[in-house]
């Protein structure tokens, strides 16, 4: 049998005592904790022991003896220590000892009770107790596909970290305390401590009171009657600032909550949301800093009026090359002629209502910049919204020819079954056989001719302006593939990673300190931090979409049979 005992490095200096810890049997593995110092009274480390236990919920006992012997060692000494494991009781009973400054430590065991007693090699691991405590150990992420050893390596080594961590309270005196036991372990020269963070966890209190309570009228005027009427339910649920609003919103809901967190990922679910809404506010109030600066909100209303008008300068040139002969191609004339003048009076209505607007123009920049201090992510939703309204004729023309390219493909597709003497079974939902006359195939055979020569004109039209739209909701797409990011990065977690990487472990390694016959192998354990790919693949905020769930074969389908694509955001459920 070999003996794993975990010795924190704190305590390779300390004075001889006694080692408290607990005993995993079911790994023959014993985690140190602490050592208790002479002089002590036996009853009142039972006593300590006990109430430790009965908070922290794990079984800590004293499992051995710790010589620290500068001098040679003394066997009045070793005599006592070895009669305190008839006191305490604890079997196997660990002797170790180190004489003066050896490299190499002595490590034993006593089995007093056993009739048998086995001799066990001993493998001494060297911890680091500050960081396996702060840390959070993370299950291996293809568990599915491990093996039952590796398994058995991550319940192992979860064993040793739980121990550490639920143990923070006997970590909570140090030596500067009057109690009667004076222990060693990593906080035994002074309990970490910050006056900021006191501070501010004092201020955190009536600070959650407030803004739970703003919340709460908040959430309650968003719930009201009010906002369920057409025009406000229509602009709520399709403009995407209304919908990133009410998304932050439940994050601040989040972070308010005075219960405190149960487990660790609630913990880092928190602190990510309250770090990306602090970084949010501050990158919007720094947008907004430059555009109050030097009067660019003036310059950018002054060069909105310009742009607007040549963009529809140049969509009255794609519809006057269209109305002639496209690309050599020869079009139905009187089809052409109607659907250009048609499109072109959209735009002629358009550029008055640009025209219209062009003098409050610059009171609403003015007033939607100061959206920006709400965050970066609300003034790039405000953004995607002006430019779906911006682009609305260029949406219209899209729909008029969608409609009317979809309306002549199912029509010739119905005329098609009619040829071959099928019919769409509507009750069914698939295609049957059936008998026509012949007055119904020469008026079938009529519209089909009729459709199939204006399909090219429409489809042309149709392809023009699909191209338009498509171009239009790939920007969009990039500023809400932003704003997705902005909102699901787990922005702490990162910063944890990158300033103190150990706080996430994915597992350890062992280094081999010193070995020889005779004496206990010595391993240092060091903590493997978790990769930024899998930091943000565990930590990843949940989000709404903002893109489309259509695959991509969905998508050319769609553009094929002329099926319109949305340009509003949809509310969705929260993407992982």
């Amino acid at each position: 049998m070999v003996l794993k005992v975990f010795f924190p490095s704190c305590c390779s200096s300390a004075e001889s005592g006694i080692l408290i810890g607990r005993w995993i049997s079911e790994q023959n593995s014993a985690v140190i904790l602490a050592v208790v110092h002479f002089p002590f009274i036996p009853v009142q480390v039972k006593q300590y022991l006990s109430e430790v236990q009965r908070v922290t919920k794990v079984s800590v006992s004293v499992l051995g003896s710790w010589s620290n012997s500068k001098q040679e060692k003394e066997e009045s000494l070793s005599e006592f220590l070895e009669d305190l494991g008839t006191i305490f009781s604890h079997e196997p009973w660990i002797q170790i000892s180190k004489e003066g400054d050896g490299k190499f430590w002595s490590c034993s065991t006593l089995q007093k009770h056993s009739n048998s007693p086995k001799e066990e090699e001993i493998i001494l691991v060297y911890y680091d107790q500050r960081k396996v405590m702060l840390s959070h150990l993370h299950p291996p992420s293809d568990t599915a596909t491990s093996t039952d050893h590796k398994a058995d390596d991550a319940s192992e080594l979860s064993a040793i970290f739980d121990t550490v961590a639920k143990s923070r309270i006997l970590f909570m005196t140090d030596r500067y305390d009057d109690g009667p036991i004076k222990l060693t372990h990593w906080q035994s020269d002074g309990v970490e401590a910050s006056i900021i963070v006191e501070l501010m966890k004092q201020a955190s209190v009536p600070a959650c009171m407030l803004l739970t309570f703003l919340l709460s009228l908040i959430s309650g005027v968003c719930r009201s009657r009010v906002l369920k009427f057409w025009p406000l339910s229509f602009l709520w649920s399709k403009l995407s600032t209304c919908e990133q609003l009410g998304h932050r919103l439940q994050h601040l809901q989040v972070i308010s909550i005075n219960k405190k967190a149960q487990n660790q990922t609630q913990l880092m679910r928190k602190a990510n949301i309250f770090v990306s809404l602090l970084i949010d506010v501050a990158l919007g109030i720094l947008l907004m800093s430059w555009l109050y600066r030097k009067n660019r909100i003036g310059h950018l209303a002054d060069t909105l009026i310009p742009v607007a008008d040549h963009v529809a300068e140049e969509l009255q040139d794609l519809l006057q090359w269209l109305m002639g002969a496209p690309a050599g191609l020869k079009m139905n004339r009187a089809l052409d002629q109607v659907l250009g003048r048609f499109f072109l009076y959209h735009i002629h209505l358009w550029i008055s209502y640009i025209h219209l607007m062009s003098p409050f123009i610059e009171m609403i920049l003015w007033y939607v910049g100061l959206s920006a201090c709400l965050g970066l992510t609300v003034a790039l939703c405000i953004l995607s919204d002006i430019i779906a309204l911006l682009t609305f004729h260029i949406y219209c023309f899209y729909v008029y020819g969608a409609r009317l390219y979809c309306l002549k493909i199912y029509g010739l597709s119905s005329l098609w079954r009619l040829f071959r003497g099928k019919k769409w079974n509507v009750l069914r939902q698939r295609v049957d056989s059936c008998s026509y006359d012949l007055d119904q195939l020469f008026i079938g055979t009529l519209l089909f001719t009729i459709l199939l020569f204006l399909l090219p004109t429409t489809a042309l039209y149709y392809l023009v302006f699909t191209l338009l739209r498509l171009l239009v909701v790939i920007v969009q797409g990039l500023i809400h593939l932003l704003v997705d990011l902005i909102d699901s990065l787990p922005l702490y977690s990162i910063i944890l990673r990158l300033c103190r990487s150990y706080r996430l472990a994915a597992g350890v390694k062992f280094r081999v300190l010193e070995q020889q016959d005779g004496k206990p192998l010595r391993l240092l354990m060091q903590i493997n931090p978790l990769s930024y790919g899998s930091v943000v693949q565990t930590y990843r905020l949940p989000t709404y979409s903002c893109y489309p769930k259509d695959s991509w074969a969905s998508l050319c389908k769609k553009l094929f049979l002329g099926e319109l694509i949305y340009p509003w955001k949809h509310k969705g459920d929260k993407q992982d």
